[in-house]
């Protein structure tokens, strides 16, 4: 294939993280492709409401948001497309990138943006108040729910701290967990367990969702004595993880146990060079619109100064 058919920089998603690529990339001439992906958006278009993202006072729609940061990367030169990639053969340059539908996309730089998405329970009621009611980030979310009653699903860390946290502006939290054993560290499960507004649901799981147009209380489940109850609240935060979006590049890039790419310290670099991973394919802890728009920034200042030292 020609050279001219070679692209500069291909971004692998369309969230907060490659859209600030984009834009980065757009302005300093490397006229960048974008591949939206499975979920064009990423998990800000499921977000009805956007307040914490500097900028904007009132607060803005998730989708309106996403529409916002495209239309800008796609005014300095970004080309977006639909594509969603199955494979990407890193073992030599140009990359090629492979979508479901066969296309061959060659690229000299390519930057991960897939993002990740939330460890569900499957039930179809959390479908169906995705949003209305069932979230994942207490952190986006919890404001929405000051002074009312909700619950955590969850028994590591990550599930004690969004209870901890909700603490802070609703009523009580419920922090339902399957069994009477945690796999959260000590400290955080002293402060969980000795927090007078966190009331601990043990042995038991969530059985249905309830609600009309929004999340009005929840059916559980002893899975130990199959007793039946319901909880009246407003808000079902799940605390079971994320699962990021890096099959194409497994045994090609260095992972961690939870499938998260390894990045260099303080870089967008990963273990191939000419490979940049940005936002939530890479971030275990934060998970923030935020912080994925800056490691996009970083991963094209990266990615142009590397194809400046390897023409």
């Amino acid at each position: 294939m020609a050279n001219n058919n070679v692209r500069n920089v291909v971004i692998l998603g369309s969230g907060p993280a490659g859209l600030t690529a984009a834009l980065y990339a757009a302005r300093a001439q490397l006229a960048p492709l974008v591949l939206h992906g499975g979920q064009p958006g990423g998990q800000l278009t499921t977000t009805t409401e956007i307040e914490n993202y500097p900028g904007f006072v009132q607060g803005i729609d998730g989708n309106e948001f996403i529409d916002n940061m495209t239309k800008q990367a796609e005014r300095f030169g970004t080309e977006m497309k639909f594509g969603e990639v199955v494979d990407v053969d890193t073992s030599s340059r140009p990359f090629k990138i492979i979508t479901a539908d066969k296309e061959v996309i060659l690229a000299k730089t390519v930057i991960i943006a897939t993002g990740a998405r939330a460890r569900k329970l499957g039930l179809p009621s959390e479908t169906t108040f995705w949003s209305k009611g069932v979230t994942s980030c207490a952190t986006c979310d919890g404001f929405f729910y000051k002074g009312q009653d909700v619950c955590v699903i969850g028994g590591g860390d990550s599930a004690c701290e969004e209870a901890l946290f909700l603490t802070r502006m609703c009523s009580k939290v419920y922090l339902i967990h399957r069994r009477d054993k945690f796999r959260a560290s000590k400290i955080m499960l002293d402060r969980t367990i000795h927090n007078p507004k966190i009331e601990l649901v043990l042995n038991s799981e969530i059985e249905e969702i309830n609600g009309d147009s929004k999340v009005t209380g929840i059916t559980v489940k002893n899975v130990e004595t199959g007793e039946k109850k319901l909880i009246p609240l407003k808000g079902v935060f799940l605390g079971i993880g994320h699962i990021p979006n890096s099959d194409p590049f497994k045994g090609k890039l260095d992972m961690d146990e939870g499938g998260y790419i390894k990045t260099k310290d303080h870089s967008t670099y990963t273990n191939v060079e000419g490979i940049f991973a940005c936002g939530d394919v890479q971030d275990n802890v934060f998970r923030q619109a935020i912080t994925a728009a800056g490691t996009g920034c970083m991963a094209a200042i990266e990615a142009e100064r590397w194809l400046e030292a390897n023409p």
